[in-house]
């Protein structure tokens, strides 16, 4: 039987954790009320990629709904932003695993899950990585992971541009042509859509690549 004060530790953490990252949500939110939304978006975007538990989705669809006529520059710059911190977070990985890589890693509850993520590297580093650009996956965890295996530089980054590009176009798309109406949506159903456009994404790779066999 667990012992009552480790269970107790367990559920403090959790709520601790919980509490640091509604705070961090909320702190990321404001910054759409600055003038320097802009920058905040790129700064958010780049730290997302390697360590800060918070996405710029939130961000962005803010700016967005603010200033539709700028949500593709919004979606430009987060993805430059998202690129160049994954390429930070494949340094980590690549660099500095022990020292500061495990600690994010197990930050998330991923440590073990480390080994499994390595053999999905393996088979497959673009999809991998792909994957974790566009779905609710902390892409964090990707890009560490991705220094730690050394897969393929270069098909890290065209899978990073690739799928973080898509992510935040799309969101932007939907702000730019629906406004202030599909923030609720996005908000409620976006997890579920990524995970459904990815699939059939992929789906309509592999038939391609099939057709040509």
């Amino acid at each position: 039987m667990i012992p009552m004060n480790t269970v107790t530790g367990l559920v403090n953490t959790k709520l601790v954790k919980k509490n640091i990252i509604r705070r961090l949500y909320d702190w990321v939110l404001s910054w759409a009320e600055t003038p320097y939304g802009t920058p905040a978006l790129f700064a958010i975007a780049f730290a997302e990629s390697s360590f800060f538990p918070i996405a710029p989705d939130i961000l962005l669809i803010a700016l967005g709904l603010g200033k539709p006529k700028r949500s593709f520059y919004y979606a430009a710059l987060c993805t430059t932003g998202s690129v160049l911190g994954g390429m930070f977070g494949y340094f980590i990985g690549l660099q500095l695993l022990d020292l500061i890589g495990f600690r994010i890693i197990d930050f998330y509850g991923l440590m073990n899950q480390y080994e499994r993520i390595s053999e999905l590297y393996k088979q497959y580093d673009f999809w991998a990585v792909f994957i974790a650009g566009l779905t609710p996956i902390p892409y964090k965890i990707a890009t560490i992971t991705a220094g730690a295996f050394q897969i393929n530089f270069i098909i890290f980054i065209i899978a990073s541009i690739v799928s973080r590009g898509t992510r935040f176009f799309v969101e932007s798309g939907l702000i730019y042509h629906f406004g202030a109406k599909i923030k609720e949506f996005i908000d409620k159903y976006f997890n579920i859509l990524a995970v459904v456009f990815t699939i059939l994404l992929i789906g309509g790779f592999l038939i391609i690549k099939l057709s040509f066999e």
